[in-house]
């Protein structure tokens, strides 16, 4: 009869549908097979600047003491140091470095280099150098002075120079070498011999600066 068949056709209706609803549910709340789920971290959502910069921080140096400042860095371990220097610069809490203020981070003192990409300072395939390598900044005399300690055979000699800083703004100084200082001998620099320093971090522990050749420093206060 026509009931008949109207009542097998809306069985058939539900049936359907009721199968769709049972689908629809095991896809829309199982893990497909093989399918990554994003991981959202919500304490990284909220993590303060502070304690990025600790982190960050910590990192660096661990990287810095792995590769013997740089000396034996690979190109994936250059690769991670930027992109662990360019995160904290990014966090940068001095704007204007070179300019004292009681309110900020002094960048005045002796600071020592943990980690550099530059061949020359490291002492790459020439003289190793024994014990730390020393900045000294000294903006009330717009100088600066890097000593270090080299390795000649079986002599340790120390050796240094000094610089004229030429601030430009008030993170970025052009450089002037002066004079350079061998064991006793002291002798001036060619004027040739010049360079710049961009500081691009500071805060009471640590500075980043970025050289005129391309060249990263990360430098700790002593």
């Amino acid at each position: 009869t026509k009931q008949e068949k109207h009542n097998m056709t809306l069985s058939r209706s539900l049936s359907i549908a009721l199968c769709f609803c049972i689908l629809h549910q095991g896809t829309a709340f199982s893990k497909p097979q093989g399918a990554l789920v994003p991981q959202l971290s919500i304490p990284n959502l909220f993590e303060s600047k502070n304690g990025r910069r600790t982190q960050l921080k910590k990192d660096i140096l661990e990287l810095a003491s792995e590769t013997k400042r740089g000396l034996t860095a690979t190109e994936d371990q250059e690769q991670e140091m930027e992109r662990l220097f360019k995160q904290l610069e990014s966090l940068n809490p001095t704007r204007n470095p070179l300019i004292i203020n009681e309110k900020q981070p002094n960048v005045n003192g002796d600071w020592s280099l943990e980690y550099t990409t530059s061949d020359s300072i490291l002492g790459k395939g020439g003289n190793p150098r024994v014990g730390p390598i020393i900045q000294n900044i000294d903006t009330t005399t717009l100088s600066a002075q890097n000593r270090e300690v080299v390795r000649y055979g079986f002599v340790d000699v120390p050796r240094s120079v000094t610089s004229e800083l030429s601030p430009v703004d008030g993170k970025f100084t052009d450089v002037k070498f002066k004079r350079f200082q061998l064991g006793p001998i002291g002798f001036d620099a060619p004027d040739k011999f010049r360079g710049s320093l961009d500081i691009t971090y500071l805060d009471d522990e640590m500075r980043l600066t970025r050289g005129d050749k391309g060249n990263i420093f990360v430098l700790t206060r002593m």
